[in-house]
């Protein structure tokens, strides 16, 4: 285990959690969104031997943290959204502080975040090609993608560009939709109107796909409708563009970088960003990870773009937190 100060949050969540007992990390678990389930349950799977100065430094981190955050003199609804953004980032956190205080709720829609990418394409193939775009909107990037790899080659180009020049969804329309997914899981039609869609949607996506079919796609939306291409590629955020993100903002990315992905990550990338990711570790840790490049073999190209994908969510995440700059001024996609 490394130090605490270099450990990974859902590791840190991870030994929280499992210090609690079953029933109270249970009870949290079921107030998180299945993808931060997803993350903390592979972290208490893999951690390993965790020692009891490791239990007890994550605790004391933890009640340090909660004793900065308080919500006496302040309005409720501030305070709650405040430690939205600062979690999650404005865009998520603005839709979630709605359904809590608007009323709003989509439980046959939410329901598919629970599901394998094939369950959720085998069960909306048969909708209109603008009910899937709007389903895949209500996704979470790195979920649409998988599902999106699920439909035939032929059928992404137009599934995209929908979700591309999606300029939002009314209230009856989107309560229509959670009773279509009603139909075949147990939910609720009760829903707000909420934006979706968009070229930021669609670049998102993207970002979650391999390499080779986002170039097959994009070409084909290059034939069809250049000027929404381009504004596409504009808003896609992609490991190389990380050499734009300041030292501290590098550091504070690679806190939270496992080791064995960053190995993964760095190879056959550019020397220049290689060499930046590299002067922004400690002078043990850089040449430990420099023989670790030159000594471990050849690996998957897959596994390479999913190492570079998890560092990009990262990197998003800190940045949408306002915790880090990705460079250049642009809005985070």
């Amino acid at each position: 285990m490394a130090d605490n100060i270099l450990m990974k949050y859902s590791d840190k969540a991870g030994i929280l959690l499992l210090s609690l007992g079953m029933d109270k990390a249970a009870f949290i678990l079921k107030q998180m969104d299945p993808r931060e389930v997803q993350t903390i349950c592979v972290s208490m799977a893999t951690m390993g031997n965790v020692s009891v100065s490791m239990i007890e430094e994550v605790v004391e981190e933890f009640i340090k943290d909660m004793k900065t955050q308080t919500a006496f003199g302040m309005n409720a609804d501030d305070y709650i959204r405040t430690v939205l953004v600062n979690a999650l980032g404005a865009d998520k956190a603005n839709g979630i502080f709605e359904r809590i205080f608007q009323g709003s709720s989509s439980k046959g829609i939410e329901q598919l975040k629970w599901l394998d990418a094939r369950s959720i394409a085998d069960m909306i193939r048969a909708e209109h090609p603008q009910i899937i775009a709007t389903l895949l909107s209500l996704m979470e990037s790195d979920q649409a993608a998988e599902v999106m790899m699920r439909f035939d080659e032929a059928d992404r180009p137009d599934l995209l560009m929908r979700i591309a020049t999606m300029q939002g969804v009314q209230p009856h329309a989107l309560r229509e939709l959670d009773q279509i997914m009603e139909k075949q899981m147990t939910g609720s039609d009760n829903v707000k109107s909420t934006t979706l869609g968009g070229v930021d949607a669609a670049a998102s996506i993207l970002n979650f796909m391999d390499s080779a079919a986002t170039e097959l796609l994009m070409n084909e939306i290059i034939e069809q409708r250049a000027e929404l291409a381009q504004e596409i590629q504009e808003k896609m955020f992609i490991f190389e563009d990380l050499i734009n993100v300041d030292d501290r903002g590098m550091q504070t990315i690679l806190r939270e970088v496992a080791t064995g992905t960053l190995l993964l990550a760095l190879r056959g990338v550019e020397e220049g960003l290689k060499e930046k990711i590299l002067a922004n570790m400690s002078k043990r840790a850089a040449e430990m990870l420099r023989d670790d490049l030159a000594a471990s073999p050849p690996a998957k190209l897959t596994d390479v773009e999913q190492a570079q994908k998890d560092i990009l969510s990262i990197a998003k995440r800190l940045a949408e937190a306002g915790e880090i700059s990705l460079g250049g001024g642009d809005d985070l996609v």
